[in-house]
């Protein structure tokens, strides 16, 4: 079985970084606060894309690199790919 592995910077982080091209039910690898991890994506994630820790819900921010990146859009379920399809960003339009 494949196994991939992911990047998580801070512990407050919601989603991981995928470090190559991974298929849907594909198990990612990745450290999170000192802790080796693994969740089974439910996707394909492209390279440097991100998929979600846990359950993020509509409205809720969404953390990468211990920045807030954007607002969902809509529920985000573990290991679903994260992307403009279900993002939007937050930064600079002045109504968020």
């Amino acid at each position: 079985m494949q196994q991939a592995h992911g990047i998580v910077m801070k512990s407050v982080d919601n989603v991981c970084t995928v470090v190559g091209t991974v298929d849907a039910a594909t198990p990612v690898q990745f450290d999170l606060a000192g802790q080796n991890e693994t969740i089974t994506v439910t996707e394909p994630i492209s390279f440097g894309h991100k998929f979600a820790l846990r359950t993020i819900k509509k409205g809720e921010p969404v953390v990468k690199y211990g920045e807030v990146i954007g607002l969902a859009t809509k529920d985000i379920e573990p290991g679903q790919h994260v992307h403009v399809h279900n993002l939007e960003s937050c930064r600079g339009r002045g109504d968020k």
